[in-house]
């Protein structure tokens, strides 16, 4: 009788099997790494919106802010709907795999295709639009997004997935997906929305994202309130994930 597999083995091919679950996924492959790609390109080609500068300077952080949003949100949050519908979930909480480990091989699933989402989008900007990164940008900042940005946005995933009816939970999902894109200063300055709007985006985890990446670029932005902002929203979802999630 073989001995049981480690926690970090464990986690680990729990981790994979996310990763190919997530690519047999055709619709979530569109969310996750089409649309974002999609919006970077068309947006920073056309030069139609009333953006600072070039197009592309300030829709590339939008594109890697949108790529968290529907890698953590939307993929994970309507992923794990289903999964708690069809009882996989209860399945699996009988396994040897025990709940912290079975979160952390989702999340790092999660930060695992958003790296490959910012390559992408990177790549593209670079070889495609031109872009170059400006001379002491202070590049660290990504990091501090993606951290907080995952953490914000896979809080609301989890939350609407443990509490909500998978169906309830996909229209919600893609309805904040939506809301986030048009109002998260993602590919619109917020300054450019209607007032009270402007006010509304502004504590959007969206738009802390967006401007915590455009920092990251070299450009003008309040990092400090776009880490609260994003640290906030964070403690907040996993807090109320924390306390409504159902299993089955």
């Amino acid at each position: 009788m073989s001995a049981p597999a480690s926690p970090l083995r464990a986690t680990a091919a729990m981790t994979a099997m996310e990763l190919r679950i997530t690519a047999r996924r055709g619709e979530n492959l569109l969310v996750t790494i089409v649309i974002p790609a999609v919006v970077l390109l068309f947006f920073a080609s056309v030069s139609v919106l009333p953006t600072p500068g070039r197009p592309v300077d300030f829709l590339l952080p939008g594109a890697l802010a949108l790529a968290v949003i529907a890698t953590s949100l939307v993929n994970l949050g309507i992923a794990t709907g289903y999964e708690r519908h069809y009882g996989v979930l209860k399945r699996l909480g009988g396994s040897p795999l025990t709940r912290p480990q079975l979160l952390v091989a989702k999340m790092a699933a999660v930060v695992a295709v958003e790296v490959v989402q910012f390559a992408l989008l990177i790549a593209i900007a670079f070889g495609l639009l031109g872009w170059r990164p400006p001379p002491g940008a202070p590049l660290s900042l990504l990091l501090v997004g993606l951290v907080l940005g995952t953490i914000a946005f896979a809080g609301l995933g989890l939350a609407m997935a443990g509490g909500l009816r998978a169906e309830l939970t996909l229209a919600l999902a893609n309805a904040l997906f939506l809301a986030f894109l048009l109002l998260g200063g993602i590919v619109l300055p917020i300054d450019q929305l209607p007032a009270p709007l402007d006010t509304l985006a502004a504590i959007l985890p969206a738009a802390a994202l967006a401007d915590l990446f455009r920092a990251a670029f070299g450009a003008s932005a309040n990092v400090v309130w776009s880490v609260v902002v994003l640290a906030a929203w964070g403690i907040a979802a996993i807090a109320i994930a924390a306390r409504t999630f159902s299993w089955e």
